[in-house]
């Protein structure tokens, strides 16, 4: 049970007015108190219905996913935000935001140029946060000297709605090479180092740590990083579906807040980093101590400029013809 707190200053007043009966022929002080107890009263009550509920967040074993990871964590040693962080872990992109498109999970770490087709198709999901900023490689093979060794050979990336492939054209176009002169193949990330070992592929953009895995194994290298060929690249974000949003605005902003400011513990505790990607996925000491070099967990918020021009790479590539406007998929609700 929680007890009612009256202030010395309220239990005094209450006791005036209890001896002049019935309180009618008090002072405007006297008659003040009861207000002021009311007052105390909503502000317990604010208290215990403070909004408890699990929200079911998606994220893909990678390192753009560890703010998530770390808010997760953190939240758990909470007792006073009833924010419960449910990580629900898929394998693909196309599975994951089939879940968050249909409702099934809340909230997701997910590829914004994925959530913005999404919205572009009409489905009831915006873009909240980024999830981290760069952390993206291009590795070939180590018989690759340059991006025109591609000609003819095969690139893999995990979803043609990517940063990835994005990047991949900004490495072509360096060096004046067609899209269609290599061929682009769609391959599940753990699989990119074991195809490129085989030659398979001769290259591969992905989310870590499949990049620095190549590179740690010493089966290829890293040609480009993402702050060589896009600096402040874009590329997954915290979404969540429209129906958490508008039903619980409150918790979605803590959400939020939470992963930001897991962002900004990671940044300043490189080995606490080490050791939560470590427990979510399996890699090797030495691929994260390459890997976590690529990637940045701070400044998470999502700019209009740095949005717009994704939106211009995004139709310059061939993504959308009409991406959708800041205004219509970003909700700054922190």
């Amino acid at each position: 049970m929680i007890k009612k707190f009256y202030p010395p200053i309220a239990i005094a007043l209450l006791a005036a007015l209890t001896a002049c009966g019935d309180g009618s022929t008090g002072s405007k002080e006297q008659n003040a108190a009861p207000a002021e107890a009311q007052k105390v009263e909503n502000t317990v009550s604010k208290a215990e219905t403070r909004e408890h509920r699990t929200i079911k967040l998606a994220y893909l074993p990678i390192t753009h996913s560890l703010a998530g990871f770390e808010a997760a964590e953190t939240e758990r040693l909470k007792k006073e935000t009833g924010l419960d962080i449910e990580l629900v872990k898929f394998g693909s992109w196309t599975e994951l935001m089939d879940a968050l498109n249909t409702g099934r999970v809340d909230a997701a770490v997910a590829l914004v140029e994925l959530v913005m087709k999404a919205r572009e198709q009409g489905i009831d999901v915006y873009l909240t946060s980024l999830a981290h900023r760069d952390g993206n490689v291009i590795v070939v093979g180590n018989d690759i000297q340059s991006v025109a060794d591609l000609k003819g050979r095969t690139f893999a990336i995990p979803h043609r709605q990517s940063s990835h492939y994005i990047l991949l054209n900004e490495a072509l176009a360096k060096e004046g090479v067609d899209i269609n002169d290599i061929t682009i193949t769609e391959l599940a990330p753990p699989e990119m180092p074991s195809a490129l070992a085989s030659g398979q592929i001769a290259g591969y953009c992905v989310a870590e740590p499949f990049g620095a895995k190549a590179v740690s194994l010493n089966i290829g290298k890293v040609l480009f990083n993402s702050k060589d060929l896009w600096p402040d690249s874009i590329c997954c974000g915290l979404a969540l579906s429209g129906k958490f949003l508008s039903e619980h605005p409150e918790l979605a902003s803590q959400l939020v807040r939470a992963v930001r400011e897991a962002g900004l513990n990671l940044e300043h505790d490189h080995e606490h980093e080490k050791e939560l990607a470590a427990k979510y996925f399996k890699v090797s000491k030495d691929t994260l101590d390459v890997s976590l070099q690529w990637i940045s967990f701070d400044n998470l918020e999502i700019k209009k400029e740095n949005y717009d021009i994704l939106s211009e790479k995004v139709k310059k590539y061939g993504l959308s013809e009409n991406p959708v406007p800041y205004e219509d998929i970003v909700k700054n609700v922190e």
